[in-house]
């Protein structure tokens, strides 16, 4: 008798171990299958049973979370949602989140374990910390002077500060309220459907997901490509340019809007935007001086991060004679985003270094612990300081007496270079308007910002330079709002 009861006692154990076994794996090998079943709604309803950690600017929650009282119980609300949307995204219950809402998600949400003293716990446990903070390095007036500038026009700007890459401000238009995509009721599905319905497309982020020609703003990279090279070495020579170029290998003739541009030296030439000579100075540096130095200021990087994607800007590597002409005046396959163009003039501004833009100052806990903070780091040395220095010395010229003198301040020494670019078949479309420049007030050691706007319905008639008349007076606001605080 003794001997079945310990058989049974035996077969109850091994029972018990394979039901804590099946538990185990359930629970911790399996967890993250059932985590992610469509129809497990624990974890959606845990992910809003609790606020959502805020996006700071300035020192001021731009985000906030209401209590709804519904399964999915707290909501995302925003705070000037629309001068912000390019920069926080949404996050909605129904269409997930984009901007930092999604790159910051872990954070916001309390599930990094980052934000707890034992995460080996947490895990275990399944507790949630509270939600954390992201904090930008946005200065809030330059984003307002921005986003004012655009009122009313399709376009987007972006502002670096030159010595460490911070992102001061990054707007886009038309914007939107990423408010409306908050909570589950037919209203949310009704602004999904109109904001993604509409042509002039306001959930798009066109300061760093849409890339345009950039036009004559590019010579800056040319100029620097020509400078480093040595095929110029004096700015105020003649550089054997005839007027009209005729390009290399076709019976084309490029011309030019300004005025006195043959033989034009590289100073007057940048001053008064002679598609001519840079047309002509970009096949005299050819294809791989060209093509290294694009890549240097940031052309063709398929990883840049802020911390989420930007579209990478392109400049061909493959071209002959007639299209390097044509893509070393920003025309052809040349297309940059805003982001990029500012980070070509920080480049400037900054002695020649590019460093890498980024958005967040800091991560915290709840309680304003850091979690982890943004250091400047250096991504190139798109060009030797002297030749950075010339290029401060003739966008200065552009401003002091060229075409873009709508964005001079008072009191600051400000460099920069206008642009249009055609676009559209047969080049029917009005050009789009570009300014990019930079800021140094006469008191301080070094600039202060780099900026770079484009307008895409500019007013200007075609031919104009359009990008002194609709692009510069915005940096010029931009700017000034930086120079202020």
């Amino acid at each position: 008798m003794t001997r079945y009861i310990r058989r049974a006692a035996a077969l109850c154990a091994l029972l018990l171990v394979a039901l804590l076994v099946n538990a185990a794996r359930v629970q911790i090998v399996q967890s993250s299958t059932y985590d992610d079943n469509p129809a497990n709604r624990r974890p959606t309803i845990a992910r809003y049973g609790q606020p959502r950690g805020d996006i700071v600017v300035g020192g001021q929650p731009v985000t906030g979370s209401k209590d709804t009282g519904e399964q999915l119980r707290y909501e995302r609300t925003y705070h000037d949602g629309p001068l912000y949307a390019p920069v926080t995204g949404f996050a909605s219950q129904v269409y997930g989140t984009t901007g930092l809402e999604n790159a910051a998600d872990g954070i916001l949400a309390g599930t990094d374990p980052m934000l707890s003293l034992l995460p080996l716990w947490n895990g275990v446990s399944r507790d949630r910390n509270p939600g954390g903070k992201v904090v930008t390095t946005l200065a809030a007036g330059a984003q307002r002077a921005a986003y004012e500038g655009l009122a009313g026009r399709r376009g987007a700007v972006a502002a670096i500060e030159p010595s460490s890459g911070r992102i001061l401000a990054l707007v886009s238009a038309p914007s939107y309220d990423p408010g409306e995509l908050s909570g589950t009721n037919s209203a949310v599905t009704s602004a999904w459907d109109r904001l993604n319905g509409d042509p002039a497309r306001p959930m798009l982020n066109r300061a760093i997901r849409q890339t345009y020609p950039p036009g004559s703003t590019f010579k800056v990279v040319t100029a620097a490509a020509a400078l480093d090279a040595g095929v110029i070495r004096d700015l105020d020579a003649p550089t054997r340019s005839p007027d009209p170029y005729p390009l290399p290998e076709t019976r084309i003739s490029l011309t030019n809007e300004a005025e006195d541009c043959e033989d034009a030296s590289l100073r007057y030439a940048f001053e008064w935007s002679c598609n001519t000579v840079f047309a002509k100075l970009g096949v005299d540096v050819g294809l791989k001086d060209m093509t290294a130095t694009a890549a240097h200021f940031g052309f063709n990087d398929k990883g840049l991060r802020i911390p989420f994607p930007v579209a990478p800007s392109n400049f061909d590597t493959k071209l002959d004679a007639p299209q390097l002409a044509l893509s070393s005046i920003g025309q052809f396959d040349t297309r940059a985003t805003p982001l990029q163009m500012a980070m070509i003039a920080a480049a400037v501004a900054g002695g020649g270094s590019v460093k890498s833009p980024y958005l967040v100052e800091r991560t915290t806990t709840s309680a304003g612990g850091t979690v982890s903070a943004t250091s400047p780091r250096t991504l190139h040395q798109a060009m030797n300081p002297s030749t950075a220095a010339r290029l401060r010395e003739m966008m200065t010229d552009v401003v002091r007496k060229g075409t873009g003198k709508n964005a001079a301040i008072r009191g600051a020494t400000v460099g920069g270079k206008t642009g249009t670019a055609q676009h559209g078949i047969g080049n029917s479309g009005t050009p789009y308007a570009w300014f990019i420049s930079w800021a140094q007030a006469d008191n301080a050691l070094e600039p202060a910002v780099a900026v770079a706007v484009v307008v895409e319905d500019a007013s200007a008639r075609r031919g104009d330079i359009s990008g002194g008349g609709d692009a510069a007076p915005i940096a010029k606001a931009v700017m000034e709002a930086v120079l202020r605080s």
